[in-house]
């Protein structure tokens, strides 16, 4: 729980940290372009690394993986607090993905190792209440100290937690390993890494530039896609993948799984979104930011275990697809928000949005895991967790673009007059907009380009509620009942765990390994 609870904190100090960042004198003067890699270079790494950390797992016991993890991300860490340039930044936080890749899928395996039966749907919903509390502490946390010492604090603050979860780690969790050795998969690795980092590029690269013709927009996004594709194929003719799509191609599992990217896409756009907008066009100081984004982690705290509950009684679709359809209706709700929008509308609209996140996330991540032999364990988390955040990647380049291109066009109007050099630097961004008109003058600058910004929320918003209805018709089908009552057939005990270390190990009780709560409708 406490190494899990690391990676969601990190995501969310750092969003409190972006208007900062891009701040040319108490920041790095990172541009909107480096911010979204600052973003998506943590997210690249760590959903790309997951499946070959959860082969590496399987194989070499999943607590050494975790450890190596934590200490991966605390040197990355400490690199990203003392940063000189964005570059630099975005470097660290690349290493930091790859602590979270060890970590994550790891920790997955350890729960569906330690828990079956009933129990097991039980620590799967109190494990998803991680990304509430994450989201409750960062935030905070990330107010505090950038108002108190520089913004490289933020990052610093994770040398205790890891410390306190590599102590536990060590002497409490078992070394957990798969009776089936998987291959490492280099050539997947490298095809998938590689993939999804010129398709982002390309993705991020067409906000930057004044048409999508340019070679380096479209290259980049035909490369990446053909990468992607030359990696579902190879991982096709490799007897035991690492990341295996044939499991992408069941109903249930593929379907869910596709569900749940679209929802990550969201969430992690309308997240970038909020950040800017909270400290930019509202003016609140990086703490206010913080508290006022507390409702959101309110919500996904209490939506996780009820949605648990309310599948237990209802089963899963009827809980899932009304809960996707109202987040998506709360993003879309940020087209009605604007520079005088009082304070009690935005609290409530993110209190309804991180309650719905929360009732999809933990259900439907209990029922894709449940669907898990325990031999694969690591490699099938993995998957779940590398298309999520490839999910997040695609997000953040695709929200970042729309909303960069969207508000070039919009305050361009307002630069007619204003000496070329200063406009060219108010047209990448806001904040770089209200700094020119700060420190030269330029009356009605500022007002502009929040009103920019604005605009060009409400038109990015528009893509970002419609992938989350495309998301809630994906579980209709996926979810939908079968045809046909199946014929009873004998139950089955989940097999041993093997290759304990040396120390002692908890008892683990074995039953049903599928919680029929979560299935009974999913055919």
């Amino acid at each position: 729980m406490i190494s899990s609870v690391l990676i969601w904190l990190d995501n969310t100090v750092l969003s409190i940290a972006l208007e900062t960042l891009a701040d040319p004198v108490k920041g790095l003067n990172a541009s909107p372009g480096e911010l979204q890699w600052a973003t998506g270079a943590y997210t690249l790494v760590f959903a790309t690394l997951m499946f070959t950390a959860g082969a590496l797992g399987d194989r070499f016991g999943h607590r050494l993986m975790i450890m190596f993890g934590l200490v991966a991300f605390a040197c990355a860490s400490v690199w990203a607090a003392y940063a000189g340039t964005a570059g630099q930044l975005i470097a660290a936080r690349a290493l930091m993905g790859l602590g979270a890749a060890f970590i994550m899928p790891a920790n997955f395996a350890i729960l569906l190792w330690t828990f079956t039966g009933p129990k097991r749907a039980t620590a799967i919903a109190i494990s998803s209440t991680n990304a509430g509390i994450g989201m409750a502490v960062g935030p905070v946390v990330a107010g505090v100290l950038i108002s108190h010492f520089w913004w490289g604090s933020i990052f610093i603050i994770n040398i205790p937690i890891v410390a306190v979860a590599l102590l536990g780690t060590a002497f409490l969790v078992p070394n957990f390993r798969s009776p089936i050795k998987r291959s490492l998969d280099p050539a997947g690795m490298l095809l998938s890494v590689s993939g999804l980092a010129t398709l982002s590029y390309g993705l991020i690269r067409a906000g930057q530039v004044t048409s999508w013709g340019a070679i380096d927009v479209w290259l980049p996004i035909l490369i990446g896609v053909t990468l992607l594709g030359v990696f579902i194929l190879t991982e096709l003719n490799i007897e035991t993948p690492s990341f295996d799509p044939r499991l992408l191609a069941q109903r249930t599992f593929g379907g869910a799984n596709a569900a749940m990217a679209l929802l990550f896409f969201s969430v992690a756009a309308i997240t970038f979104y909020n950040a800017f907008y909270m400290q930019g066009v509202l003016y609140f100081s990086p703490l206010k930011a913080g508290l006022a984004n507390l409702p959101t982690a309110l919500g996904a705290i209490i939506g996780a275990p009820l949605g648990a509950r309310l599948v237990s009684k209802w089963s899963l679709r009827p809980v899932a697809v009304p809960s996707l359809l109202v987040a998506g209706l709360t993003m879309a709700g940020y087209g009605f928000l604007n520079q005088t929008t009082p304070l009690v509308w935005i609290e409530a609209l993110l209190l309804v949005q991180g309650l719905t996140v929360g009732m999809v996330m933990g259900p439907v991540t209990g029922a894709l895991l449940s669907t898990l032999p325990l031999e694969k364990s690591g490699a099938g988390s993995a998957i779940t967790n590398t298309v999520r955040q490839a999910g997040s990647v695609i997000g953040i380049a695709v929200g970042g673009t729309i909303m960069s291109i969207a508000y070039r066009s919009e305050i361009k109007p307002s630069l007619v007059g204003v000496p070329r050099d200063l406009a060219d630097r108010a047209e990448i961004s806001a904040e770089q907009a209200r700094h020119v008109a700060g420190m030269y003058g330029i009356t009605g600058l500022q007002r502009a380009a929040d009103a920019a910004f604005v605009h060009a929320m409400h038109f990015g918003v528009i893509w970002i509620a419609a992938a989350t209805f495309v998301g809630a018709i994906l579980l209709v089908f996926a979810l939908r009942p079968a045809t046909q009552t199946p014929a009873p057939t004998e139950a089955f005990d989940d097999p041993e765990p093997v290759d304990f270390d040396d120390r002692a190990a908890p008892t683990v009780q074995h039953s049903q390994s599928v919680d029929v709560s979560f299935h009974s409708d999913s055919g």
